[in-house]
């Protein structure tokens, strides 16, 4: 594998939930009014990995759907594995919940500094309306941003990568100069890999076992560089500029 610097690359090409909005929290809050009607005690990350397998294949089944469409599905099927009644204004309400899901406490100012010395492009599993609310609570601008309502499929689909290098270079960037910067192994950097690109794992649940609310990955994933957080790789980032 080749070495890389974090000096060397152009843009960072970020997905966005699990990485700069705290999805497992967000999904764990939105699911509290099943689990309370169905009077279930689920371990936080035992329902978030329930969650996970069924998005993962609800997303392949569909994978044109609208992700807020999706994810009420996504809380039908939940309800019915659950053994829960639930109503469909009760699945939309899960489906409308992004806006609510909390930005991670350092993904602005990370975000902030590191828009200093990158082009900043969103690859995002979501429709283009839940992406708005969440890059309101980020509050930064970012330089593109591709949705999975744009490609119409999700991550890891290669349509989605195949989508994103074909637009970035309207930013004057190459794959080269490409920094995929993510938290899931299964979704962005298997995938990224294979694409030949250079990746950073933001490593939010390493204080966690288990993989939470995203699908584990199928093979053993090399990543160039890992962080535990976005605040973590500024810091990086500042050492290896001498900032």
């Amino acid at each position: 594998m080749t070495m890389h610097r974090l000096t060397d690359f152009k843009a960072l090409t970020f997905d966005c939930y699990g990485t700069l909005i705290d999805w497992e929290s967000g999904i764990h809050q939105a699911l509290q009014p099943l689990l309370t009607a169905g009077g279930l005690d689920i371990e936080r990350d035992d329902a978030l990995a329930t969650f996970g397998r069924i998005e993962t294949d609800q997303q392949a089944e569909t994978p044109d759907m609208i992700y807020s469409d999706l994810l009420a599905v996504v809380h039908d099927r939940l309800a019915s594995e659950w053994g829960v009644a639930a109503t469909s204004a009760d699945h939309e309400r899960f489906g409308k919940s992004v806006p609510n899901w909390p930005a991670f406490d350092d993904s602005t100012e990370a975000l902030e500094y590191l828009g200093g010395h990158y082009k900043l492009v969103i690859l995002s599993n979501v429709d283009r309306e839940s992406f708005a609310a969440s890059n309101r609570r980020l509050g930064v601008t970012f330089d593109a941003v591709y949705t999975a309502e744009d490609v119409g499929s999700y991550k890891p689909d290669p349509r989605n990568f195949d989508y994103m290098l074909a637009h970035i270079g309207e930013l004057g960037v190459g794959k080269r100069d490409i920094l995929h910067t993510a938290q899931s192994l299964y979704h962005d950097h298997m995938r990224a890999t294979e694409y030949g690109l250079a990746t950073a794992w933001i490593d939010r649940r390493h204080d966690n076992a288990g993989w939470g609310a995203t699908a584990p990955p199928p093979t053993d994933v090399k990543t160039d560089f890992r962080f535990d957080s976005m605040a973590d790789m500024a810091r990086a980032h500042r050492q290896a500029s001498g900032g």
